[in-house]
């Protein structure tokens, strides 16, 4: 059994810097595109960064990649509508907001409670988007950091994002790797221009499966995978057409030496297998028909580009996913996926 779809997207990738970069884009499957995350170290911060950081992916890809990055900058306490601007003429596709404390490389995040000190830069971004073809989008790791429990954190950040949207409603965000039904109800009940992106280990994943009876380092990632019935309201937001709701793997690598220790990373890296984890997913729910729009077009269509030309085609032939590639341990390592690129 074979499958074909668009050559699809994946609108959340980090593929990291230095040595990982190399790693990052050797496996990157059958995706045309990606949007690049901007918490590298150094962060990706303003025009020449966007310059230099796209320079260095394009020089990282493997001879006769078609690959295209899609590049964001870091909301930092220095950003300004200056600064935006110019990384837009330089070619950004969006603005990604850490709150402090969050995630990998978050430390010089921004507050959550001073969110507002940031309005002028979303105007900004409005006007931009009112007067030009190509978009800029708000995304953001939606997590309250101030949060007196942290599997909550996803929970009490959506009062930010109702907020944010009311005071800017014509500004597009995206809410990035959504773990919980509550986000899922947030998103759905907004307004068109506020959309969200939905993992694969998030379809497949419980707080169980991090650290019922064991840990499992290489399942951790932020936000935390949380309730099986969070799990299953992201899996019906998938597969159910509804076009605010879009591929985004959060694939974020680290050496298996920085998960298995006594402060393992967070970040889960399906590595080439992405797409094929999906498959899995959509198959297991009926659903197949589905995954063309949710890979390959709800999320082009939001960011208002065009759609890839060519096909992804996936065949249903069962394999083990290896224990380790180029250092890295993959999502599910030593599991068997029913589905491949062909």
């Amino acid at each position: 059994m074979k499958i074909r779809i668009r050559r699809p997207d994946d609108m959340h990738r980090h593929l990291r810097a230095g040595p990982l970069l190399g790693i990052t884009t050797k496996h990157l499957g059958p995706f045309a595109r990606a949007l690049c995350m901007p918490n590298t170290t150094p962060p990706i911060a303003n025009a020449g960064d966007v310059g230099r950081y796209r320079q260095e992916i394009f020089q990282s890809l493997p001879p006769g990649s078609d690959f295209i990055p899609l590049l964001s900058i870091k909301l930092l306490d220095s950003t300004t509508p200056e600064i935006l601007e110019e990384a837009y003429n330089a070619g950004a596709v969006a603005v990604k907001v850490y709150f402090r404390g969050t995630t990998t490389n978050s430390d010089d995040g921004i507050q959550i409670q001073e969110l507002e000190k940031f309005y002028p830069v979303f105007e900004k971004m409005q006007e931009i988007n009112r007067l030009n073809k190509r978009k800029i989008l708000l995304l953001w790791h939606g997590e309250d950091p101030i949060s007196d429990y942290w599997m909550e954190q996803e929970k009490n950040f959506l009062p930010s994002l109702i907020n944010t949207h009311r005071a800017f409603p014509n500004l597009k965000m995206v809410m990035e790797h959504i773990t919980t039904e509550a986000a899922v109800n947030a998103v759905s009940g907004l307004g068109d221009n506020v959309a969200a992106t939905i993992t694969p280990h998030h379809l497949r994943l419980t707080t169980d499966n991090i650290i019922r009876g064991r840990l499992h380092p290489h399942n951790f990632c932020m936000p935390v995978a949380k309730r099986p019935e969070d799990r299953d309201a992201l899996i019906r937001a998938a597969i159910s057409g509804n076009p605010k709701f879009f591929l985004g793997t959060d694939d974020a690598p680290h050496l298996q030496g920085n998960k298995e220790c006594a402060e393992g990373c967070a970040g889960v890296w399906t590595g080439p297998y992405g797409l094929n984890h999906y498959a899995d997913v959509f198959e297991a729910k009926g659903a197949l028909d589905m995954m063309e729009d949710f890979a390959s077009v709800f999320g082009a269509r939001f960011y208002e580009l065009p759609f890839n030309q060519g096909n992804a085609e996936l065949e249903r032939s069962p394999f083990k996913i290896p224990f380790l590639l180029d250092g890295v341990v993959p999502f599910m390592a030593g599991q068997v996926l029913n589905w491949q690129v062909a």
